[in-house]
């Protein structure tokens, strides 16, 4: 089992700064890529951020540009710092694994998520 444990969220001015990080443990094999996904009451969760293995990044047009994932190996655990917040960016906030397990099998992990709230 796959477990992710999310931190940093909270309630910021517009304009300000949060730093998210989410550590994997349990049985991870290989981890493929991470990222944070978010989503807003009454809404579709989206994707916000991910990084692969190899380091590629992608970020959604809405972030692109104030976000920043990053990724520490030797933790398992994955930071997204958010820069010029915006009210916009008001969501929950929902941590992601992307994995292949021992025997070969890919599989997505989700956290428990952590909100995050910007005012204007």
């Amino acid at each position: 089992q796959v477990r992710l444990v999310e931190s940093g969220g909270g309630l910021v001015q517009a304009g300000g700064s949060l730093r998210l990080s989410c550590a994997a443990s349990g049985s991870l094999f290989v981890i493929n890529a991470m990222g944070w996904y978010r989503q807003a009451p009454g809404k579709q969760r989206e994707l916000v951020a991910t990084i692969t293995s190899s380091g590629s990044t992608n970020y959604a047009d809405s972030v692109n540009g104030r976000f920043t994932i990053s990724r520490d190996d030797a933790k398992n655990t994955v930071y997204l710092q958010m820069n010029s917040l915006k009210p916009e960016d008001t969501a929950r906030y929902y941590c992601n694994l992307r994995g292949t397990n021992d025997l070969g099998n890919r599989y997505d992990s989700w956290a428990q998520g952590t909100q995050v709230t910007v005012s204007s």
